[in-house]
């Protein structure tokens, strides 16, 4: 059977440290804890799961710190996790039977991330990341924010979900602070850092400045796929912002140029027209986004209410503006089974109630 070393840097994570580590430390070989600088008392809860706890000296680079918790494993595999990450006692089991089950040619198991939910606690925001790594060399971090393990060797995905809950607030600055020291010094970012760059520009509403950055990124064609996509969408989002109507649509639209529509872009484009109060138009890209596969192991940021919640409560909201007051009821229906507990789907459902019994009445006259 494979051994695993669970490898983590942390910082001032009093509060979650035991809560993640509880989670893995019957199921890991050995446990390896980089502190880059704790001033809590994040080393004495470290201490009680294991005497591998170092120190690192902190230099701007996660990427570095990574690694150093990597090159201290002695396991087959390194297994990463922030603290703030935890595993549901389902998720325990299922990284019980991978490891089990684990074969020494797999280089790289990918896990799902689950990063955000509605107030139903359903995911909202998912997506694939390099979590079990063959120790060795060969795979190393990249970049100084947003750190990645480049994706080579025999690769595979597992059923396994990490969830990511956090309990205090982060310093929202950090990275684009991080960002900004590194343009500053004069290095060049890579593609993967534009975009990310650009994100974290969007995310601080300095609209303008993200557009330079995401335009650029969208027009190198050796960028990543999935980041152009999600790139237009957010340089759509952009546009909006600063009312510069006349660019979403196309921007929108020169995803199909790319690759076929994802649902995300279609919900866009159906917002674009159901705003115009074009409700024929924003049905179709609404219905659009309904059809689309929902390609988890694309690697792509998932926003899962695309593929089924937004297209339906929004196809309810047309098909009432064209008068087509059953369709509208059945697409609350299938809103209402994605999300029984939602108010948009209670309050739709008692108005088309009343709506649709006084209908008939009309019809039986």
């Amino acid at each position: 059977m494979a051994t695993i070393s669970l490898c983590m840097i942390v910082k001032n994570e009093e509060a979650t440290l035991a809560r993640c580590l509880d989670c893995v430390k019957d199921i890991v070989d050995e446990i390896i804890i980089v502190d880059t600088g704790s001033t809590d008392q994040t080393k004495l809860i470290a201490n009680n799961y294991t005497h591998l706890v170092y120190d690192f000296t902190w230099i701007d680079d996660f990427s570095a710190a990574r690694n150093f918790s990597f090159s201290k494993a002695t396991m087959d595999y390194c297994f990463w996790l922030d603290a703030d990450d935890i595993l549901l006692e389902s998720e325990q089991e299922k990284l019980k039977k991978l490891k089990e089950s684990l074969t020494f040619d797999i280089d790289i198991v990918m896990m799902q991330y689950q990063i955000a939910w509605d107030e139903f606690n359903n995911p909202t925001f998912t997506y694939y990341r390099e979590r079990l790594i063959r120790n060795n060399k060969k795979y190393l971090w990249e970049d100084e924010i947003h750190e990645v393990i480049p994706l080579k060797g025999n690769i595979i995905y597992s059923d396994v979900i990490i969830t990511h809950k956090k309990v205090r607030t982060t310093d929202q600055n950090r990275n684009i602070e991080l960002f900004e020291k590194l343009i500053k010094k004069g290095k060049q970012l890579s593609l993967r850092q534009q975009f990310y760059y650009a994100r974290e520009l969007f995310y601080h509403q300095r609209y303008q400045e993200a557009i330079i950055y995401f335009e650029n990124f969208i027009k190198n064609q050796n960028a990543w796929l999935e980041n152009r996509l999600d790139a237009i969408r957010i340089l759509s989002i952009c546009y909006a912002q600063l009312n510069m109507i006349e660019k979403i649509l196309p921007t929108l639209l020169s995803s199909l140029e790319l690759d076929t529509p994802r649902a995300e872009i279609c919900c866009e484009i159906g917002q674009y027209f159901l705003n115009k109060k074009q409700y024929k138009l924003a049905v179709f890209w609404y219905e659009l986004a309904l059809s689309r596969p929902q390609n988890t192991k694309s690697g792509a940021f998932i926003l899962s209410d695309c593929y089924g919640y937004i297209p339906s409560i929004q196809l309810c909201v047309c098909y009432y503006h064209l008068g087509k007051y059953e369709i509208a009821n059945d697409f609350n229906e299938k809103a209402g089974k994605l999300k029984p507990n939602d108010n948009n789907y209670k309050m739709n459902k008692k108005f088309f109630e009343k709506l649709l019994k006084n209908e008939r009445r009309k019809n039986e006259f």
